[in-house]
């Protein structure tokens, strides 16, 4: 990787000597593995997601609820070998699948631990659980390698992009990356137990006070991807990191907020998907104990 392009900031850095945009060299790094509980019931079942969470990131959102991994960099360095072995070990422990978080960055060396994987046993479905900021032909590389594909589908409006991820031409990226997984992949398919075993699903996470920006990315769903495919709205959004330096981000959501959206997924008539309950609680509880 002595000029990577892989993905569209393009950098062109030598990620043996320095470091990228996304602050990674050219070792993987890693912030945890678990059996994950808390992603959407058909990718956690009963025993739960193999997820492996990357670490650094090729965005730089404000409110990112992993920042400790993400923007501040926390992990642990490994060899495409112990990636392999990680994932073997997860299905050793009755994992449901494995979960890559955060993967772009890392995608040609995910590639490599998958084939090893793969030749010592591993059988169940890959998960590729992405930001959405995607290039072209680093996804063209993933294919037959991944099953599920997991993108964020974040903004409409580039200046909310610009604002809260520091990022350029979002919306454009990150929608024709969403029509080249589902190419690949198409609408989910599951197994007798309700897990997909193939598919894309399309998550969005609704910020307080940007209700707009929600719509607008329903609408594009709806019009331009099959309506058979699932789509993931999360309220689960609660401020932290930099998101207190936004006042219009710095709380959860209203229960009129979320009745407002809810209200709107019906009026589209999007059939498939999920929905988070509206909740008081501590969405903190949820974010995983980074043990590197």
């Amino acid at each position: 990787m002595d000029k990577c392009t892989i993905c569209p900031h393009k950098c062109m850095i030598d990620r043996t000597k320095n470091f990228g945009r996304c602050k990674a060299g050219n070792k993987i790094e890693i912030g945890g593995v678990s059996l994950h509980k808390f992603e959407e019931p058909c990718i956690s079942g009963e025993n739960g997601s193999g997820t492996i969470f990357f670490s650094k990131c090729n965005l730089n959102c404000v409110f990112c609820q992993n920042y400790e991994i993400s923007n501040l960099g926390n992990g642990r360095k490994i060899e495409v070998e112990e990636l392999a072995n990680i994932m073997l070990k997860e299905q050793e422990n009755k994992a449901e699948n494995i979960n890559l978080v955060s993967p772009t960055i890392y995608a040609d060396k995910i590639i490599e631990a998958i084939k090893i994987a793969k030749l010592n046993g591993l059988n169940i479905p890959i998960i590729y659980n992405t930001n959405g900021y995607e290039s072209i032909e680093t996804l063209k590389s993933l294919e037959g390698f991944i099953d599920v594909y997991l993108p964020d589908l974040k903004y409409y409006y580039e200046e909310i992009a610009l604002k809260y991820s520091n990022i350029k031409n979002y919306f454009e990226i990150a929608t024709n990356a969403i029509k080249e997984m589902y190419r690949q992949v198409g609408v989910p398919h599951f197994n007798e137990k309700g897990m997909i075993i193939k598919g894309l699903i399309i998550r969005h996470l609704v910020l307080p006070n940007n209700l707009e920006n929600t719509k607008k990315v329903l609408e594009w769903i709806k019009e331009n991807i099959d309506k058979d495919v699932y789509v993931s709205v999360m309220t689960q959004y609660f401020p932290t990191y930099k998101a207190n330096e936004y006042s219009e981000i710095n709380r959860k959501l209203t229960k009129e907020e979320y009745q407002e959206i809810e209200d709107y997924i019906y009026k589209l008539d999007i059939q498939n998907g999920y929905m988070q309950d509206y909740s008081d609680e501590n969405e903190e509880q949820y974010v995983p104990k980074w043990d590197y």
